[in-house]
């Protein structure tokens, strides 16, 4: 019987699906309400993807159109909810630059992919990987002999005058002997039917990550079309690639990492999304230290070696000591072991000049001069404004240019605001066009306007034509160029081209390259029955304290939401807050930044957000499972902070909270591996729970204590059934203290907690050293043994204090010996 594949078997083999997910073609309701494809009209006088200039469905495209035509709109909304459910699930989104509210917005799946035929992308790959030759050949260039500039084929202002040009690196030749090991290119088809390249992608190039989730999530919407259509795989690009960097590694220590900005990054989902999938370790500029000129990453095992990094930082943040010096999230030092050849960096630092807008006006003779040969896949028409002849051409044409910025990076679609379209210029401004280009041609640049082709969009229920183009991907592999079969489409949310780019409101769909032929299944797997078992890799000191901290808030806000329920049922009963019991309870939560008086404590929900920041900053180590599970809390904490109310209602959401709580718990419990990530997150539970019943059996069990303190200690601690097993006697402070504090078979004791601790503390790196117990450990066993040596008549309120301070005193000494 064929079982369908999950989604991580989908993802390791790039998405491919078997079997069908829902009613498959021929099988659409006959009640439908009109056929979205029949009416699918074409804009005039603008290529369209999908049909031709006649109207007719273009050949590659009418399996997928047929399917939709036999579908209701009912289907169709159903399988894009699959589509989008993947999406959610997966925790899919990209950041929104320039908003008050939670910048993180869900990815903007368009449903209806671009298809492609296989020739005409073998023609497009020829034509991106000649260009990705030549931009390696000009960045070799400018940062070497400079010969471009010298001969005249490209003006110094482009260079010197350019803020991507990197000073300190020229003259510096990359270990691996290449500038550029991954591109992008986006593309576009213009009204005669053909490509162009509107802009270069050398820097960082972003997406690739995106373009697998996108495949996973439209083969969730249109599997059983999917899995009957050649469409060609992704993960075969990514498996060269991979085996690419491996290949590179100067020797078998050396660890491949993806360097991100951090989590406020636009993009930082795609950071964990690759590194994860890959199996690379994700770092931060501040996981890393230059030690006599060799990169490192500071673990919690010690210094190890960083051979390549796969940087998705700008260049000129890379090293603030020698770039720019406001850098925050660089590391001091790269660029000495760049030019000590100890370390690869994908891409080069400063290859981001490539990308410049002007470039583009000069590619075609260079390109001659370099290659010999002429461009495959032109560029979108460009002229320099800091020549008379190109200035005189754009002041002739004014109406059909785009004027922006020469060194912008970005296409004339994705600056708004910065490049002007000539048509829209006033009469006035139009007449001093030539004064504007003469004053400032060298910083401006015209470029023709460009129509792009269509493609069909799911809009207000039907098939909508919307302008698109292509963001394709090539990597260096041991073969050399490999263009990844598809990309992702960015699809306009208008008629406009101007609204393409994600921050304008533009969505994206998966690309099929399709085969008149079964094409190969390559995945991340391995066919091999013989493998070697490896530990997983190590661990960044900062994953590590995030780690360490997640378990703590977590454990911080259980322990909350404990008090907070057993408190809220109290005054349910009486609805008088100032009782002995409550009052006093109320300012011991005081203390802990509790306020009693909101039924849902701003710290509480501060304590949850906290746990997500933590969590959010380990992507690549944390399971999609988890992070729904906090994301559900803290959603659902915010939503009771602004409807629940006091006692009944307050107890009822503390209890589901918990369960939430509880859940996510179990989700870490039961499938997280347990290695040395593991053991942070547990030392940080176990430290915060025996802190959390330190503090309140100090508080609540001393003679002084308000009547009902015992009882609902008991219940705060979950051990009101345990207790009436144990003891044959009503509640009184020994056997409370007994149960809480010193048996070390309860989870809830305090000395369960510290034997939790010794014994996971022993399993992290470095737990003995020369045959010794390190100092660390030492400090374990240590409060351990003080603790469990006790009885419950000398566990008085001055031993609790003394023992909460001693454990914060080892929170600081973990900090030091691992986190630093």
């Amino acid at each position: 019987m064929t079982q369908k594949p999950t989604a991580e078997a989908i993802k390791a083999r790039e998405g491919g699906a078997s079997g069908s997910a829902g009613a498959g073609p021929g099988t659409g309701n006959p009640k439908r309400a009109g056929n979205p494809v029949a009416e699918y009209r074409a804009l005039p006088g603008i290529a369209d993807e999908m049909v031709d200039a006649d109207g007719k469905v273009r050949p590659v495209w009418q399996n997928l159109v047929s399917a939709i035509g036999r579908m209701d709109a009912a289907e169709l909304a159903n399988r894009f909810a699959r589509a989008d459910r993947y999406l959610r699930d997966a925790g899919v989104f990209y950041r929104a630059y320039g908003t008050k509210e939670n910048s993180e917005r869900s990815w903007p799946l368009s449903h209806i992919p671009v298809l492609i035929a296989e020739r005409e992308w073998e023609e497009l790959s020829r034509g991106l990987i000649q260009r990705a030759d030549l931009l390696e050949r000009i960045a070799a260039d400018i940062y070497g002999p400079n010969t471009l500039v010298n001969e005249g084929f490209l003006p110094p202002a482009l260079v010197a005058g350019n803020a991507e040009f990197l000073r300190p690196m020229v003259g510096v030749q990359p270990a691996d002997g290449n500038f550029l090991h991954f591109v992008s290119f986006e593309i576009g088809r213009g009204p005669d039917g053909n490509w162009w390249v509107l802009a270069d992608r050398t820097e960082a190039p972003s997406g690739a990550g995106f373009a697998l989730e996108n495949r996973v999530a439209t083969t969730r919407a249109f599997s059983d079309i999917y899995a009957e259509t050649h469409v060609h795989r992704l993960a075969r690009f990514f498996v060269a690639f991979r085996d690419a960097l491996q290949m590179r590694k100067r020797s078998p220590d050396d660890r491949i990492a993806v360097l991100t900005p951090g989590l406020a990054n636009e993009t930082y989902f795609e950071h964990a999304y690759i590194a994860r999938y890959l199996g690379f370790m994700l770092l931060e500029g501040e996981d890393l230290t230059v030690v006599d000129g060799r990169v490192m990453v500071r673990t919690v095992a010690g210094l190890k070696p960083i051979g390549i990094l796969w940087r998705r930082l700008d260049s000129s943040f890379a090293d603030p000591l020698e770039l720019n010096q406001r850098s925050h999230i660089g590391t001091p030092g790269l660029l000495a072991a760049l030019r000590a050849g100890t370390v690869s960096i994908v891409n080069a630092l400063g290859s981001g000049i490539l990308e410049t807008r002007a470039l583009l006006a000069f590619m075609p003779t260079i390109c001659h001069h370099l290659l010999g040969e002429d461009l495959l896949l032109p560029s979108i028409a460009t002229w320099w404004c800091g020549q008379k002849p190109e200035r005189e051409q754009v002041a002739r044409h004014i109406e059909k240019m785009v004027i922006g910025p020469a060194y912008s990076t970005r296409p004339f679609f994705d600056d708004n605001g910065l490049s002007v379209l000539g048509s829209s210029m006033r009469e006035n401004a139009k007449l001093s066009i030539r004064d504007w280009l003469e004053n400032d041609g060298q910083k401006l640049v015209g470029q023709e306007v460009v129509t792009l082709s269509t493609t069909p969009a799911w809009v207000d229920g039907k098939l909508t034509p919307r302008p698109m183009s292509l963001r394709v991907y090539l990597a260096r592999t041991r073969n050399g160029w490999q263009v990844m079969p598809g990309g992702f489409a960015r699809i306009s949310s208008g008629a406009d081209a101007a609204a393409i780019a994600m921050q304008a409101g533009g969505s994206a769909a998966d690309v099929w390259i399709v085969s008149d032929r079964p094409v190969e299944r390559t995945t991340l797997l391995t066919s091999d029955e013989t493998f070697i078992r490896t530990m997983p890799g190590s661990l960044p000191s900062r994953a590590a304290d995030n780690l360490f901290w997640l378990g703590r808030y977590i454990e911080r806000s259980e322990g909350a939401l404990r008090i907070l329920r057993a408190w809220h049922g109290r005054f349910a009963e009486n609805a008088n807050s100032e009782m002995p019991l409550l009052k006093n309870v109320s300012e011991y939560l005081k203390v802990l930044d509790i306020d009693s008086a909101q039924p849902v404590p701003d710290s509480l929900v501060a304590n949850i957000d906290s746990a997500l920041y933590s969590a959010s900053n380990i992507r690549d180590r944390f399971s999609a499972d988890g992070w729904l599970a906090l994301n559900d809390l803290s959603k659902t904490v915010r939503k009771f902070r602004a409807t629940v109310e006091a006692g009944d209602d307050a107890t009822h959401a503390m209890t589901i909270l918990l369960r939430k709580l509880a859940g996510f718990a179990g989700l870490v419990h039961e499938n997280m591996y347990r290695f040395t990530g593991w053991r942070f997150l547990s030392i940080g539970r176990y430290l915060e729970r025996g802190m959390h019943m330190t503090r309140l059996l100090g508080h609540m069990s001393g003679r002084d204590a308000p009547d009902g303190a015992l009882d609902m200690l008991l219940e705060i601690g979950d051990s009101v059934m345990t207790h009436r097993r144990r003891y044959n006697v009503n509640t009184a402070p020994l056997t409370v203290t007994d149960l809480l504090a010193l048996d070390p078979l309860n989870p809830r004791s305090i000395l369960y907690q510290l034997n939790e601790i010794r014994a996971e503390v022993e399993q992290l790196p470095n737990a003995y050293q020369n045959g010794q117990m390190s100092p660390f450990y030492r400090e374990a066993v240590r409060l351990h043994s003080g603790l469990a040596v006790m009885t419950p008549e000398g566990m008085t309120g001055e031993v609790y204090d003394h023992l909460e301070k001693e454990m914060e005193r080892f929170s600081d000494i973990l900090a030091q010996t691992y986190l630093s």
